[in-house]
């Protein structure tokens, strides 16, 4: 299984799309440090998460989700968890 999942960083309120095949593990990874991309954001809030079958799949809307659209779409799919 692949997942596409969203973190918000709760130090500077911003999005983080991310993908991985364990997201147990992954997401462990986030809160220790070792994602490079995230470790200063951190303390970081789950929000979201798709799984697909196909990495192609999952590839594509990683892409998706981190484009303008994508962020418009979370940003309305997710908006009660957005709120401060």
């Amino acid at each position: 299984m692949h997942y596409v999942y969203v973190l918000r960083s709760l130090k500077d309120k911003e999005l983080y799309v991310g993908r991985t095949e364990d997201l147990k593990e992954r997401l462990l990874e986030h809160k220790k440090g070792r994602v490079e991309s995230t470790k200063e954001r951190r303390p970081l809030k789950f929000l979201y998460c798709e799984a697909s079958n196909n990495i192609k799949d999952a590839v594509h809307r990683e892409k998706y989700l981190k484009t303008a659209w994508g962020k418009r779409y979370l940003k309305h799919r997710l908006k009660n968890d957005l709120i401060d």
